[in-house]
């Protein structure tokens, strides 16, 4: 290309050649102008990446220390509900023991119930009883006090027959008196 602008002249093609190299440079001023602002702005943008991904990484930080505190805080409780989960099992055997238990005594309760029935009737036979009892020892009372009475008349007599025989002593003694005096006269071999 040089060589065809000699031919044809040569100062001018030179000043073409000079203002397409002015050109030249100054577009790449203008590429070297744009492409620092590019540069510029693009480490502007890459620092405030970099801020943002920093507060990014502190929250994410932050976040991961409250759940990790969090964590801890949620196996203590879980520690303490499996402890009590253990209890209320324990409790909970104790409890269907207890129940196996009663269910065993209440099925006794149907004989006791019989037996208490049975009981009922025996009580009820038992009072009839002690209710003729009563009428018998009310008669026996009376029987018994006739019988005092009857004693009594009878002690009342022994005591009169025990007079009558002292008396009678009494008499023998006065009567046998002239026969002693008589058997000290005439004395019987």
């Amino acid at each position: 290309m040089a060589e065809a602008g000699d031919k044809k002249g040569g100062p001018v093609s030179n000043q073409k050649l000079l203002r397409a190299a002015r050109s030249f440079e100054a577009i790449l001023f203008s590429q070297i102008g744009i492409q620092e602002k590019l540069s510029n702005d693009l480490k502007h943008a890459i620092r405030f990446g970099m801020v943002i991904l920093g507060l990014i990484a502190v929250s994410i930080l932050v976040l991961l220390l409250t759940l990790s505190s969090q964590i801890n805080r949620i196996s203590g409780v879980v520690a303490d509900m499996n402890h009590n989960f253990t209890t209320v099992t324990a409790q909970m055997q104790r409890i269907s023991q207890t129940v196996d238990s009663m269910v065993k005594r209440v099925a006794l309760l149907e004989p006791m119930d019989q037996q208490t029935t049975a009981m009922k009737e025996e009580m009820a036979r038992i009072d009839a009883d002690i209710g003729s009892m009563r009428n018998t020892i009310g008669t026996m009372e009376t029987h018994v006090t006739e019988v005092r009475q009857s004693v009594e008349n009878m002690a009342t007599t022994i005591t009169r027959m025990d007079d009558e025989v002292q008396a009678m002593a009494a008499d023998m003694q006065h009567m046998s008196k002239p026969a002693r005096t008589l058997k000290k006269m005439f004395p019987i071999p």
